[in-house]
């Protein structure tokens, strides 16, 4: 009890308290601008913590990632700009919301979700790290390729009327995401000769093309037959229903938070799998469970509070097997462990026993850094809505300008400014023709892991046909798996049967009438 009062104490002195701030506010900065994400803003910021002191260090980093998780919300939902690759399923409902006049209500209850979410992993990180991070151990690449599948599987219906079309717009995720170095034999792959594919696709370029600049080639055609250029991108409405969000609708939408924070959770503290699986697999859990099934994708603050919760709980249990087994969760914790490296500590089982006092001080920092991002975000919400609050022909050069400074940043390359462009109009015939340009995004972003899973799972076993029947959470997992394929072919197939038999009752309605 001594060291856990001493490091709290820690936690609250007038430094580290400065420190949490200023890191929690640039990284909500950081995270607004495409292409500059959390990992990024610690390994800018790693040497101005040479001359602080552990804690305050740390709790800077961690405050940087915290911040940086929201920004990624910010111009998600105000301009379709996932500042972070997590929040592009945010985008789906923040961004029908503004235009809506809903936006500040979107950046509300993002921001609400976000703190939640954060709060709940931050929690769990310090009363079950232990556990979690053992359960985490066993979790082998038969597991890890068996959840992949079931994410795959899971999602592919999102943003279509069509479970086909998901499928197929999967399928070509998938593809784009093998392209470039075959992880085994070091072959290039789907290169054409083309020396920058040897790395593969970047996912920032990819990601800003099909969300934002697409959308952006449809207001564009959109303006240009109505022509009204000259009016707001962005209208916001004064109306305080349209601008708050209520306790009722807050509390209603509990179940969500709680059961996107659980998934954040789960996946943060599995190494390799990342905020952006979280934040998808959340959002399509939210929209199979909800009463409203039709409202997901046009405005659903349900689906903000799925996506938010979700990504921002693995920046707290993404720690666990850092602080515990010395593994890093992601990348964001792997440059967090060069901090503790840097600072003459070596995360693993001996880090509490050593540093006691010095990790409780850190769980202080988390908690108040998670209080700080509560005050930044609400009152710097209005002054957001203000800066996008502009004519459109103004907003969306500026739009346009962001993508592509976004899409150069991650590799300072204009390949990758061309990727963009180029998945910006694959973006804009998929919207066109109703394919599922998210089932794409999600199939590109987990086919190398997914790859890479399967090819450890084949080496280890020694291509035995039976691998996945010698271990019974990967089992489990597939058979899941198939069952989640068969029941959603047969919900769709009920459904088109359903809809032709009330077609032809109209139209015999229609006829007697």
């Amino acid at each position: 009890m001594e060291m856990i009062f001493a490091g709290l104490l820690d936690s609250i002195s007038p430094a580290s308290l400065m420190f949490l701030l200023v890191g929690v506010a640039v990284g909500v900065l950081i995270g607004a601008i495409p292409g500059i994400n959390g990992p990024m803003a610690i390994a800018l910021f790693i040497p101005i913590t040479y001359y602080m002191t552990p804690l305050t260090a740390i709790g800077f980093l961690v405050g940087l990632n915290k911040g940086a998780f929201f920004g990624g919300a910010v111009s998600a939902v105000l301009l379709r700009t996932p500042g972070t690759p997590e929040a592009a399923a945010t985008s789906w409902d923040g961004y029908p919301l503004t235009q809506q006049g809903k936006g500040e209500k979107a950046l509300r209850m993002a921001l609400y979700s976000s703190v939640a979410g954060d709060i709940i992993s931050t929690f769990v990180l310090i009363l079950i790290a232990a556990p979690l991070a053992a359960v985490a151990l066993f979790m082998g690449p038969s597991e890890i390729f068996a959840l992949i599948s079931l994410a795959l599987t899971v999602i592919a219906g999102i943003g279509t009327t069509s479970i086909c079309r998901g499928l197929i717009a999967a399928g070509f995720g998938i593809a784009a995401g093998l392209i470039g170095t075959e992880p085994v034999t070091a072959l290039p792959r789907m290169t054409f000769d083309v020396y920058q594919l040897g790395s593969g696709l970047s996912l920032i370029p990819v990601a800003i093309g099909l969300l934002a600049f697409s959308e952006i080639l449809l207001q564009l055609e959109r303006f240009t037959v109505k022509g009204d250029s000259e009016h707001s991108a962005n209208v916001f409405s004064s109306k305080l229903e349209d601008r708050l969000v209520s306790f009722k609708e807050f509390f209603s939408k509990l179940k969500t938070l709680l059961r996107g924070s659980l998934i954040g959770i789960g996946v943060g503290a599995m190494p390799g799998l990342g905020a952006p699986v979280a934040s998808f697999m959340s959002y399509d859990q939210a929209m199979k469970r909800s009463k409203n099934k039709n409202e997901f994708g046009k405005g659903s603050l349900e689906g903000i509070a799925a996506s938010e919760s979700a990504n921002s709980s693995v920046v707290a249990s993404s720690l666990i097997p850092l602080f515990v087994l010395g593994i890093p969760g992601n990348l964001a914790a792997a440059m967090l462990m060069g901090a503790f490296m840097i600072h003459g500590m070596q995360p693993g089982p001996l880090l509490f026993k050593e540093n006691a006092q010095l990790m409780y001080g850190i769980y202080g920092s988390l908690v108040l850094a998670s209080l700080f991002l509560l005050l930044i975000g609400r009152f710097g919400l209005r002054l957001f809505c203000k800066a996008v609050d502009i004519p459109a022909m103004v907003l969306y050069p500026i739009v346009i300008f962001t993508c592509i400074m976004g899409a150069y940043l991650g590799k300072s390359s204009m390949f990758d400014v061309g990727v963009m462009l180029t998945f910006g109009f694959i973006g804009y015939f998929m919207r066109k023709f109703d394919y599922s340009y998210v089932a794409f995004l999600i199939g590109f972003i987990l086919a190398p892991e997914w790859e890479r899973a399967l090819q450890q799972v084949v080496i280890i076993s020694e291509n035995n046909t039976f691998m996945f029947f010698q271990r019974p959470v990967a089992m489990v997992l597939m058979a899941v798996t198939f069952f989640v394929i068969g029941r959603t072919f047969w919900v769709s197939i009920n459904d088109s049967r359903r809809k032709k038999a009330e077609q032809a009752m109209s139209a015999e309605q229609a006829k007697n009438g």
